[in-house]
């Protein structure tokens, strides 16, 4: 047997293509990307597949079947203080995703596709946005004169806004 010595590279290499990012609108105005490492899956469902609960914050619009498992869909333009998803739609666009073991759905006005992000690219978002969604974001990116809103999903899971207590 061969007893050849492996040598790692002291540094990780670099991913100069960036990282990956699901690209979304949240209203007409709002661009935003959601890490695809938080991503489970982007789907089109009819508005009955929603089965909507009561007594619940306005934003969350109620529990959807997801692969065998039921998880909380939520209104996320309504949850960040933006402008809510129509309810007169046929259909949701619902972003699935996943921080640690806990699943969500997202509701957001329509799905662009996938784009690829440097971290450098991400900037503070003060003073770029307002500051009640601050607390929701990563930054901000430029891309082609658009301003994208970087989500932070972990933030969006732990929102006190979803919690009962």
């Amino acid at each position: 047997m061969n007893n050849t010595n492996v040598i790692l590279a002291e540094k990780p290499l670099q991913n100069h293509l960036g990282d990956g990012y699901l690209k979304f609108q949240l209203n007409q105005q709002t661009a935003a990307i959601l890490a695809m490492n938080h991503t489970q899956e982007a789907v089109i469902l009819p508005v009955e597949a929603i089965t909507p609960m009561p007594n619940m914050q306005g934003c969350i619009l109620g529990l959807m079947n997801w692969r065998s498992r039921i998880i909380w869909t939520i209104d996320l333009p309504r949850m960040l203080n933006l402008e809510a998803i129509d309810t007169r739609r046929q259909q949701y666009n619902v972003i699935v995703i996943k921080v640690e073991s806990l699943l969500l759905g997202l509701v957001v006005q329509e799905i662009k596709g996938t784009t690829k992000i440097l971290v450098d690219e991400i900037h503070s978002p003060i003073g770029q946005v307002a500051s009640s969604l601050v607390p929701y974001l990563r930054g901000c990116v430029v891309q082609q004169e658009e301003i994208l809103l970087a989500l932070d999903a972990q933030a969006i899971v732990q929102s006190s806004i979803l919690r009962s207590d």
